[in-house]
């Protein structure tokens, strides 16, 4: 199996920029914590960033989880969240070492017991995936995924529970997303599409790769989603 080391650095309004890292197993989603290897003050044990910084907010994100890419440069990291009690509570951009323009501004009280989660791909069909985050007007905040595997409908559906994009967010509005992918030139409109459920376009969201550009949320093509809505991607490979 193929490893990454994927890093972060946070911002807390103590004044604190707290560094993590940790290795992950390609396909296999883990935790991103505390390392002191390139904290300034070193000495920070592996640690869950809840237990670490209880009570704390972050208020920027220095460093969005990022990888090198592995042994050949071209994995990635396709999704990080704070994970609480086996909830989604923030989504968390994505990056590549050395494509990033600006820190990202937030503001997000941690408790004990939050853990940062990552998922990284590697192999051929793995670095297909596209991710899907969603922020909606009740501020839920939601991950779904798709790995296509040929021409055709590939239809996102949640990493958590496995439900579609209208059985998850059923009654409410998307104010906020951004969607992870690498291949969009196989993808029709290098996006995410929402159709109804008569199969018709009601808004989407743009694929961002990493390799290129740092991911930013955006409010461009947002929907209120009803139960038979789904998320798509469309390729043609």
């Amino acid at each position: 199996m193929t490893t990454q080391t994927v890093t972060a650095q946070l911002m807390l309004n103590t004044g604190e920029s707290v560094a993590l890292s940790s290795t992950f197993t390609d396909g296999t989603e883990s935790e991103l914590q505390t390392s002191g290897v390139v904290g300034t003050g070193g000495g920070i044990a592996a640690t869950s960033i809840g237990t670490f910084a209880d009570g704390k907010v972050i208020t920027a994100i220095l460093q969005a989880p990022a990888s090198s890419g592995g042994s050949d440069g071209n994995g990635f990291v396709t999704y990080a969240y704070i994970a609480r009690r086996g909830s989604i509570v923030k989504c968390f951009p994505v990056a590549k070492l050395g494509v990033s323009s600006e820190p990202m501004p937030c503001n997000f009280r941690l408790q004990a017991g939050d853990t940062i989660r990552c998922l990284t791909v590697y192999s051929a069909a793995q670095k297909r995936q596209v991710s899907l985050n969603v922020i909606t007007n009740v501020g839920v905040q939601a991950i779904f995924s798709t790995v296509p595997t040929g021409a055709g409908n590939n239809n996102l559906t949640h990493i958590l529970s496995g439900q579609s994009f209208g059985e998850s967010l059923q009654g409410q509005s998307v104010r906020s997303h951004f969607a992870v992918g690498k291949e969009q030139s196989l993808s029709a409109g290098s996006q995410v599409y929402y159709l109804n459920d008569r199969g018709l376009p009601a808004g989407g969201c743009l694929m961002t790769n990493p390799d290129d550009l740092q991911l930013m949320p955006n409010a461009a093509g947002l929907v209120q989603v009803a139960l038979n809505d789904v998320a798509r991607t469309v390729t043609s490979a």
